[in-house]
């Protein structure tokens, strides 16, 4: 019979305040929805990529090298090492983009690669580890003359089976046809900086033999631990009898790399569901202390009968739970839809995973921290019954005792005569009046400012990231100088000597300026690690950074004696500016002092920039140049990428943009959820407040209806002061984005060791200053103007007696 009475109370009270009820519906549903979809990305993401690296059994440390090797000292190394379960050296041979081009035989469309930055690199099947999947997730085997192009190229160039693919080599060019695409588990994300083309073995020697592209190997292990990888990448790097021309990577490295690439939007919408279930609670305390404050005289009354807090609890709380169940159940509903939606990159890019245990229980649990946060905020407002007082209730209709009221009373008798109109001497009756009410209301209104604080927030940070990875500026956080062209020289025999053409075609050039070159060679440095010293390898672009437009954490530029390090390279040797560190190259030891501490997100986040003249013999070359003023670079760009079929020219913007593709892809799509939610959640929530302070306010409408208000002084009062709480909790939240806000997403991609540990966002003024607080405020003005419009048709006489 309780049950029954609880639900019954509940169910009228719903339907006694249906719009209140539904606006609250509806920001529980978008928490749920947000939080639950969330989960659902982040599981499906991190069960994609483990079963990606189960299937082709991914190597738990690698080592990519260019130059001779003695496969004799790699034997004696495992043999040493009883947790090498097992290791191969996979053979590849790497030509530039603008070596491969495309041919569809069918209609005739053809294109080619040069656009891309990436390292393509052609390798036969592997027999015991490290398989490149198919699209059903098989080991294909590709016959002579066939090939099975990267899946990211698949999606890009729109490459069909059928199709041919030409590589361009020094003894002619060699045609393969297209057979399918692959997932590779070591270089499947945008953040990584080679991809594999799977070939036939022989097809493999004869791209090798052709000449045009660079042999190469990658040295991998598979471990009986895979937590054991860093102790044998450390004892690999100190032998100085092995491999080592190249970047050594982890499985953890591996695995951090894909989930920072595609699981941020995963990130993001857990972060706005938790701003989300913020306004949803604000609101609900608002609701419910209205609501006691309402039928306080009906819990007066019971309170006098001799029920007990619980049981007069008991009448309110099922409504809330309610509520909150269903609007679980719906956002659930809706996050199965969105998560597939968001998680077909992640299907095309990886394996997709079974549904298991865990697919279940991440929205579940999920959806149930929503019902629980939400449901224990709702009791502790609802113990509010508790400090209920009979005598208050009934005489006062107070929720608070003697006292409280007693000091209620006073400060009301200051607000009236602060507001006291006694001063009045002529002038804007409607405006003074509208002043003297928010002072003396500013408390009853505080829920407004609050609300459209945490919207512009949830609106203004996920643009805000998005503007920053998108900006042709954000290049100085990737260890790369602001300018405006970038060429790239890779995979050439000769390169050195191509290095030279390339320069000395740009510093020629009038429409170009400020050309400088810089090469990348590896350096090993001293580290100690448990109290014995080993030895680490460090990529080192070397060139002249007198001009330099990169922007330093700690300390400056490099200059002659003096390298600079990245966050995690500083961090993984324990120095800082100003220390000294031994680098060794060809066995010769250098002392050099670190002038300057660097962010960046390349190379996995460890590298260092060293002050002296461009090294033969280097890996690669990268050359940067300016244009000048009125000159296109990207046409500049097109024309010398053209023109020099072994260099990867590009204009700047367009190099950050393949780079970090996946990441301004999932920020893009959480700032138009963010944005759409944001100004939604404003509007109901407008809406909502108005519909209960209207209510309050009938009396006191109704008097100044009666000393002569006209219905549309009365409509604009309520408008002006919703337009001014807007306005106020706008704007302080565009303060908290740009600085608490700011600091917050600093420490996030700090703790996520991606090579950033104090980020500035570059903002688009116009968009997050203008264009945002202007439709935000609109939003919750528009909420005003449709709530207020009914007031026009209301029964003005029916507001004095409060109906």
């Amino acid at each position: 019979m309780k049950s029954s009475l609880n639900l019954r109370y509940a169910a009228n009270d719903l339907r006694r305040n249906k719009g209140v009820n539904a606006a609250l519906v509806v920001v529980l549903v978008l928490s749920a929805f947000m939080m639950a979809t969330g989960a659902m990305v982040m599981e499906r993401l991190f069960g994609s990529v483990e079963r990606l690296f189960a299937e082709a059994r991914a190597p738990h440390f690698i080592q990519m090298h260019r130059g001779d090797y003695d496969p004799a000292e790699l034997d004696r190394f495992a043999e040493e090492h009883p947790e090498v379960e097992a290791w191969l050296i996979e053979e590849m041979v790497g030509f530039d983009s603008a070596a491969i081009t495309w041919h569809r035989p069918e209609t005739g469309e053809s294109g080619d690669l040069s656009d891309s930055l990436i390292d393509n690199l052609f390798v036969s099947q592997n027999t015991e580890f490290d398989f490149l999947l198919d699209e059903t997730g098989a080991i294909p085997r590709p016959a002579p003359g066939e090939v099975y192009v990267p899946v990211a190229y698949q999606q890009e160039y729109g490459l069909r089976v059928g199709d041919e693919l030409t590589v361009a080599t020094e003894s002619g060019p060699r045609d393969l046809e297209v057979r399918g695409a692959v997932r590779d588990a070591q270089m499947a994300s945008s953040l990584s900086s080679s991809t594999r083309f799977l070939v036939a073995e022989e097809d493999r020697r004869d791209l090798e033999e052709a000449g045009g592209g660079i042999p190469e190997i990658i040295v991998e292990y598979r471990l009986t631990d895979v937590d054991a990888a860093a102790d044998v990448q450390r004892a690999y790097e100190s032998d100085d009898a092995l491999p080592r021309d190249g970047q050594a990577v982890t499985y953890r490295l591996m695995l951090m790399i894909y989930v920072l690439s595609d699981g941020l939007v995963a990130i993001a919408m857990v972060f706005a569901s938790l701003v989300l279930i913020a306004i949803a609670l604000l609101n609900l305390r608002f609701v419910i202390r209205g609501t006691l404050e309402d039928e306080v005289r009906e819990i007066g009354a019971m309170k006098a009968i001799g029920l007990p807090h619980r049981t007069i609890v008991g009448l309110y709380l099922p409504k809330y739970r309610v509520m909150t169940l269903l609007a679980c159940v719906i956002g659930g509903a809706l996050a199965v839809v969105a998560t597939g939606l968001l998680t077909r990159g992640i299907q095309v890019n990886y394996i997709e995973a079974p549904a298991g245990a865990a697919t279940v229980l991440a929205p579940v649990l999920a959806l149930v921290l929503v019902h629980v946060i939400v449901i224990g905020i709702c009791r502790g407002v609802l113990r509010g019954v508790r400090r209920i007082q009979v005598v208050s209730a009934l005489v006062h209709g107070s929720v608070h005792d003697e006292r409280q009221t007693a000091r209620r009373t006073r400060r009301q008798a200051r607000r009236v005569r602060r507001s006291s109109l006694t001063a009045y001497r002529g002038g804007n009756l409607g405006g003074r009046l509208l002043l003297t009410d928010l002072r003396a209301e500013a408390g009853q209104w505080v829920l407004i400012p609050l609300v459209f604080l945490l919207a512009a927030v949830m609106m203004v940070l996920p643009m805000n990231m998005l503007t920053t990875f998108d900006s042709p500026r954000f290049v100085t956080y990737m260890g790369v100088p602001q300018v405006d062209v970038r060429a790239d020289l890779r995979f050439i025999d000769d390169l050195d000597t191509a290095r030279d053409d390339v320069l000395s075609e740009m510093r020629g050039d009038d429409r170009l300026t400020d050309v400088r070159t810089f090469a990348d060679v590896t350096y090993e440095v001293d580290v100690t690690v448990d109290g014995e010293q080993v030895r680490d390898l460090l990529q080192v672009e070397v060139g002249d950074y007198s001009d330099d437009t990169i922007e330093f954490f700690r300390g400056e530029r490099p200059g002659p004696g003096q390298i600079a390090l990245s966050v995690l390279a500083a961090d993984e040797y324990g120095v800082a500016v100003g220390d000294d560190l031994t680098i060794h190259r060809d066995g010769e030891p250098t002392t050099v002092a670190v002038s300057g501490v660097y962010q960046s997100i390349t190379g996995g986040g460890y590298g260092a920039k060293l002050q002296g003249e461009a090294t033969t013999g280097a890996v690669g070359h990268v050359v940067y140049a300016d244009a000048v003023d009125g000159v296109d670079a990207d046409a500049v760009a097109a024309e010398y990428d053209e023109r020099f079929a072994d260099a990867a020219v590009l204009p700047m913007p367009e190099y950050t943009r393949q780079t970090l593709s996946n990441l301004t892809g999932s920020f893009q799509s959480t700032a138009v959820l963010a944005g759409v939610f944001g100004l939604g959640v404003a509007s109901v929530i407008t809406v909502m407040f108005l519909e209960l302070r209207l209510t309050r306010e009938r009396t006191r409408m109704g008097l100044l209806s009666a000393i002569g208000f006209s219905t549309r002084e009365i409509i604009a009062q309520v408008r002006v002061k919703t337009l001014v709480a807007a306005a106020l909790g706008t704007v302080l939240g565009l303060v908290f984005a740009a600085t608490a806000g700011e600091s917050f997403v600093s420490l996030l991609l700090a703790l996520s060791g991606l090579g950033i540990v104090d980020l500035e966002f570059i903002t688009d003024p116009l968009l997050v200053y203008a264009a945002y607080p202007a439709v935000l405020i609109g939003a919750g003005y528009l909420g005003a103007v449709l709530r207020t419009a009914r007031l026009r048709r209301a029964d003005k006489s029916a507001w004095l007696t409060g109906g």
